[in-house]
């Protein structure tokens, strides 16, 4: 069996995907077409085409436009088995997807039909697919702070219905932290995990402040720790997870390319390295094309990226009995491709 064949049969998590990052043209077509939203394009390829950024605040334009055509919790039904039947092609096992709900809150949305409605639709991914998905709602850092307290509510009031922790993103620099913190204590007392984006857009000192603000347990991106070798020194020491997304990085040009990306760099230092996709098919990606993406540009083995998809079920915000059942049915997965050198 040749690698890309064990790296498509190979079993996966994945830690970093947005929901309304994971429109694939023709769904978004679709339902734009039923809600009445204009787009740019009216094809799957003019779509594609209208998915290439010119730099992160573009791309946000074109995700809060894609958030508009989500008006009903069958939407939120639609867009979320779809994603999950796409993650099971590639045999992703387990997810945990960020879902930025004050944005549909704001619009005028019910928050319980949505929660209800995304609860269904992992049944239904785990009845037909055998997957699982967990929620991870996101503050945003650059809108007022009565969303943030409106997701910290709707984070809280779902921990039985999929929510694992509550997250934050948006943009990094000039907008700060501190203003979030009592959310994130908050959230550690309700029994929620907290991760939160930096060193994406931002440099060190946006990792150091979610660490020391948001007590994160994950960073999304964290690439730019790179810059600092104190704080790479720390990371390794703690193996604190970044949740590393090469395609969108090099989208949205962080990074000119995958050859110039720092991901083999950071694996290399020692730091616990997850790969993901963040939101696939805006970026024309999905997770095999990622870790395919890391043998060809940097040459990593089969058994390295296979440790790299361990790393993101060890990290895994799971509870006992659904780690030990995942854990076992990865095993499983890994030796019927051949691969056994992970732990």
């Amino acid at each position: 069996m040749n690698i890309e064949s064990q790296l498509v049969r190979m079993p996966k998590v994945e830690l970093h995907v947005h929901l309304e990052g994971t429109f694939r043209p023709a769904t978004l077509l679709s339902l734009a077409r039923k809600n009445r939203v204009d787009l740019p394009a009216d094809d799957v390829d003019g779509i594609r085409r209208w998915f290439r950024f010119k730099d992160f605040e573009h791309f946000v334009q074109i995700y809060v436009l894609c958030s508009r055509c989500l008006r009903d919790p069958e939407d939120f039904h639609v867009l979320a088995l779809d994603f999950l039947a796409e993650q099971a092609i590639q045999n992703v096992l387990y997810s945990e997807v960020h879902f930025t709900i004050s944005t549909h809150l704001w619009n005028g949305l019910d928050g319980e039909g949505i929660r209800q409605a995304l609860r269904e639709a992992a049944e239904d991914g785990e009845r037909r697919h055998g997957i699982s998905m967990k929620l991870i709602p996101d503050i945003v850092r650059n809108m007022e702070i009565e969303r943030a307290d409106a997701t910290l509510r709707w984070a809280v009031d779902g921990k039985k219905d999929g929510v694992v922790a509550l997250g934050m993103g948006g943009i990094e620099q000039g907008y700060e932290n501190e203003p979030f913190r009592r959310h994130y204590e908050t959230a550690a007392q309700e029994g929620l995990h907290r991760v939160a984006h930096a060193g994406e857009t931002g440099g060190p000192d946006s990792v150091r402040s979610v660490l020391d603000v948001c007590g994160a347990e994950r960073i999304g991106h964290g690439v730019h720790a790179i810059d600092d070798p104190a704080l790479m020194a720390e990371l390794r020491q703690k193996q604190i997870p970044l949740e590393v997304c090469p395609s969108s990085n090099v989208a949205l040009g962080i990074y000119p390319s995958i050859a110039e990306h720092p991901v083999k760099k950071l694996i290399d230092a020692g730091l616990c390295v997850t790969i993901n996709s963040d939101d696939p098919p805006l970026f024309g990606t999905n997770l095999t094309r990622e870790y395919l993406h890391l043998h060809r540009t940097f040459g990593l083995s089969a058994a390295e990226l296979a440790q790299l998809s361990w790393n993101g079920l060890r990290h895994a915000f799971l509870d006992g009995g659904e780690r030990q059942a995942l854990e076992g049915r990865f095993r499983e997965g890994m030796s019927e491709v051949g691969i056994s050198n992970f732990e």
